[in-house]
């Protein structure tokens, strides 16, 4: 039977040293896009490589990764096989990031640490699970020693993007093919389900006029406003639409880019806007497609000389449970519990995550790491991003043992 007091000391003695590894990792700039993540890979890498850990560079061929919208992926596998029998747990995390924005008063790369805080950007979306599931791993081995199955530990680079040649790209190669899976969440709840995501871009077209005579031409970003008054309409349906998974509450719209016009004395004649599009799991996101793209079309046909053009730039498919799951989820539970002091529930999340792409290939996941209790008090994707460094310890004592009991059972 595992010592689990044995395990959180390890972690205890050597937690410094954790916090030293997620310095290095903050410090080395993801932002997506660009998307040039190779040189982390090879920097996580070279420190994995201190441990004793050899991470195999999987680099995702440029030409895919142009296409895509990025400049580099290599992502990384750590095979640690124990023993014949008993099942392969693979950890998963991603090293890409959305890049820093406004408002920082921290350097968003510095990794500060301030009142038992560290900042910076991917402190806690989820660099911070490299290093609680890396060490967690390293105390797994230096103290319950086990003697049959296998970690996986999965460093990814294109979470930011849909996933699709991080994690999807290592699976449809045949790269990994775990029993389980544990990916980069937060320390106060264990996610089972999460929201689905639809993202569009959308092209509105109209003629260009001189601003003197704006009627000789057709004003696209009117008709863009007509169209995008359509889909805020929308929303107000959406509201009426509930969930049934605790912790997603309903299908929501956001429009988050939107650029146009060649200058402020020219009628603009094309303008282009891009969606983002939740939907809950229990939704079907052909239907979801669908009707976004008939507002669409029915809103540019009531103004004249206004035409679009529809792209879909991601289609993320809501995560639901696998019944293969509840091994990951008891063992989570009980030692959040016992780690943290509190119940830590099972719920669902309104993000779309990677973890799909696992459950879609069958392997039951859920999502479980080192943060606060919301994304909100995390700062994620939001200046002076941070993570409580209690939350880092805590989280690497609870997936350690986790990994413990799922190995011995």
């Amino acid at each position: 039977m595992t010592d689990y007091s044995a395990l959180d000391a390890w972690i205890d003695q050597h937690f410094d040293e954790e916090v030293r590894f997620l310095q290095a990792l903050v410090r080395v700039p993801t932002d997506t896009p660009p998307g040039n993540n190779a040189p982390h890979a090879e920097r996580t890498a070279e420190l994995l490589r201190e441990f004793g850990y050899e991470a195999e560079k999987h680099a995702v061929p440029a030409a895919e990764v142009h296409a895509y919208g990025m400049e580099s992926i290599t992502n990384l596998i750590v095979r640690r096989p124990y023993g014949s029998g008993g099942r392969t747990i693979a950890l998963n995390a991603h090293g890409d990031v959305v890049p820093p924005g406004e408002g920082w008063t921290r350097d968003p790369y510095g990794a500060e640490i301030v009142d038992g805080k560290i900042y910076g950007r991917a402190t806690a979306v989820s660099k911070s699970d490299f290093a609680s599931f890396t060490f967690a791993v390293r105390a797994l081995e230096a103290v319950a020693r086990p003697a049959r199955g296998a970690v996986e530990l999965h460093f990814t680079y294109d979470e930011e993007f849909g996933g699709e040649l991080g994690p999807g790209w290592l699976l449809e190669k045949g790269l990994t093919k775990p029993d389980l899976l544990i990916a980069a969440g937060f320390s106060y709840e264990v996610v089972t389900a999460h929201n689905g995501c639809l993202q569009m871009e959308v092209t509105v077209h109209g003629k260009m006029a001189h601003a003197a005579v704006p009627h000789t031409g057709v004003d696209a970003l009117q008709g863009a406003v007509h169209i995008l008054n359509a889909l805020y309409a929308q929303n107000d349906e959406y509201k009426k639409v509930t969930s049934q998974v605790a912790g997603i509450k309903h299908p929501y719209l956001n429009v988050g880019r939107i650029e146009g016009g060649t200058n402020t004395n020219v009628v603009p004649g094309k303008v282009t806007f891009k969606l983002d599009r939740r939907m809950i799991p229990e939704e079907n996101p052909v239907e979801v497609e669908a009707t976004i793209r008939r507002v669409i079309e029915q809103a540019a046909s009531e103004r004249a000389g206004i035409s679009v053009e529809i792209r879909r730039l991601l289609l993320a498919n809501a995560m639901t449970p696998l019944a293969g799951n509840a091994p990951l989820v008891e063992a989570l539970q009980k030692h959040a519990a016992t780690v943290i002091g509190e119940p830590v529930p099972a719920v669902g999340t309104p993000l779309y995550t990677d973890v799909r792409l696992y459950v879609e290939r069958g392997i039951p996941g859920v999502i479980y790491g080192a943060g606060p209790r919301t994304v909100l008090e995390s700062h994620a994707k939001r200046a002076d991003e941070r993570l409580d460094l209690e939350d880092l310890r805590r989280a690497t004592k609870v997936v350690a043992r986790a990994l413990s009991d799922l190995l011995a059972g």
